[in-house]
């Protein structure tokens, strides 16, 4: 008798540890010491625990550490240590990047520049603590908040961050607290923030590709900065859809045969186990009716060459225009062999 599979397990966001440490570290600095587990609730009514690690005390600061557990997600920080030190401040609660944490450099971003880089909701979430325990403890809610992620710079060297202008480490993360195995929301985020970094910054030019031998060939054609380079992946509706209400003045999709094959077909989402090549619709497209029996996309360019590719980039063109609707936009795609060579370009 075949066992069922067990479902992924979630896990928590870096804004949730930050939270929990927080708590911790400010029930500790309140009251009697440092509790071994501490429990907080989550925007959306969830009340997770956190085991508290590797405590340190000091005059007028207490800190608390919490690992990240980002369930069966593979994240780039799960198992890092979210490290919270805090103090009294004067005037509300004040928050400070610590070794670890970024800072934010480009505009664009939820979070102003010369500011960590500690998102809008766990900001929320931790002031939200602070408030409660202040009101327990019959103490003013003025609270320095220094956050740290250990190793978080190297870590970031993973991340978008660099190219979102965040420097020196990682964002603290999350709108519900809570990571959602294999989720897509945070890529298309990550996607959604380079947009917005890209129009603060009045960046005319951004490319989406769909992966890195695309993205480096498509960057050094048309020598275009870092920060203008969204990691689209298979994401290409999540792109398309947010520069529709959100423009900027030219796109370049970017990527090997088979997925903007798929483009080419109507398919936004370009992933394999989502999207296939239609062998026969390819057939019509091209005008060849030997790519009917073809079994990848790359076969059949190999069967008909340079016009599979040229028809592939031109119809490509169509659906990415039909997606982004009115957006005044110019759109190039430019399709890119294993090799990293050009091997088609369609142009508005």
């Amino acid at each position: 008798m075949n066992q069922a599979t067990p479902p992924l397990r979630r896990g928590w966001t870096t804004g949730a540890c930050a939270t929990a440490a927080t708590k911790a570290a400010l029930i500790a600095l309140w009251g009697a010491g440092f509790d071994e587990v501490v429990s907080i609730t989550l925007p959306k009514g969830e009340t997770p625990d956190f085991d508290v690690v590797n405590t340190r005390s000091g005059d007028g600061w207490r800190e608390v550490g919490i690992i990240k557990d980002a369930g069966d997600d593979p994240d780039v920080t799960h198992g890092c240590e979210v490290r919270v030190r805090v103090a009294a401040s004067t005037g509300g609660v004040v928050f400070k990047a610590g070794e670890g944490v970024g800072m934010v450099t480009k505009p664009g971003l939820p979070i102003p520049v010369g500011e960590p880089a500690i998102n809008p909701k766990p900001r929320e979430m931790m002031v939200n603590v602070v408030k409660e325990l202040a009101a327990l403890h019959k103490r003013p809610a003025d609270v320095e908040i220094t956050i740290s992620i250990v190793n978080g710079a190297a870590l970031a060297l993973k991340t978008w961050n660099p190219r979102l202008g965040i420097k020196g480490g990682l964002s603290v993360l999350g709108t519900t607290g809570v990571v959602r195995p294999f989720s897509c929301a945070a890529w298309i985020a990550s996607i959604h923030r380079g947009v917005d970094v890209a129009r603060a910054t009045d960046t005319l030019h951004v490319a989406g590709c769909t992966g890195a031998t695309s993205e480096a060939t498509v960057q050094a054609h048309y020598g275009l900065p870092d920060h203008a380079m969204l990691d689209m992946g298979d994401f290409a509706g999540g792109l398309l859809k947010y520069l529709r209400r959100h423009p900027v003045a030219r796109l370049t999709i970017g990527g090997g045969i088979g997925k903007i094959t798929k483009l080419a077909q109507g398919a936004i989402d370009l992933h394999s186990a989502r999207s296939q090549v239609d062998f026969a619709t390819l057939a019509v497209m091209t005008g060849d009716d030997r790519l009917s029996a073809a079994n990848t996309a790359l076969e059949a360019y190999e069967i008909a060459g340079k016009p599979m590719a040229e028809t592939v980039a031109k119809t490509a063109l169509i659906t990415v225009r039909d997606v982004l609707r009115e957006a005044q936009m110019q759109v190039d795609i430019v399709i890119i062999d294993r090799a990293g060579t050009v091997i088609a370009k369609a142009s508005e």
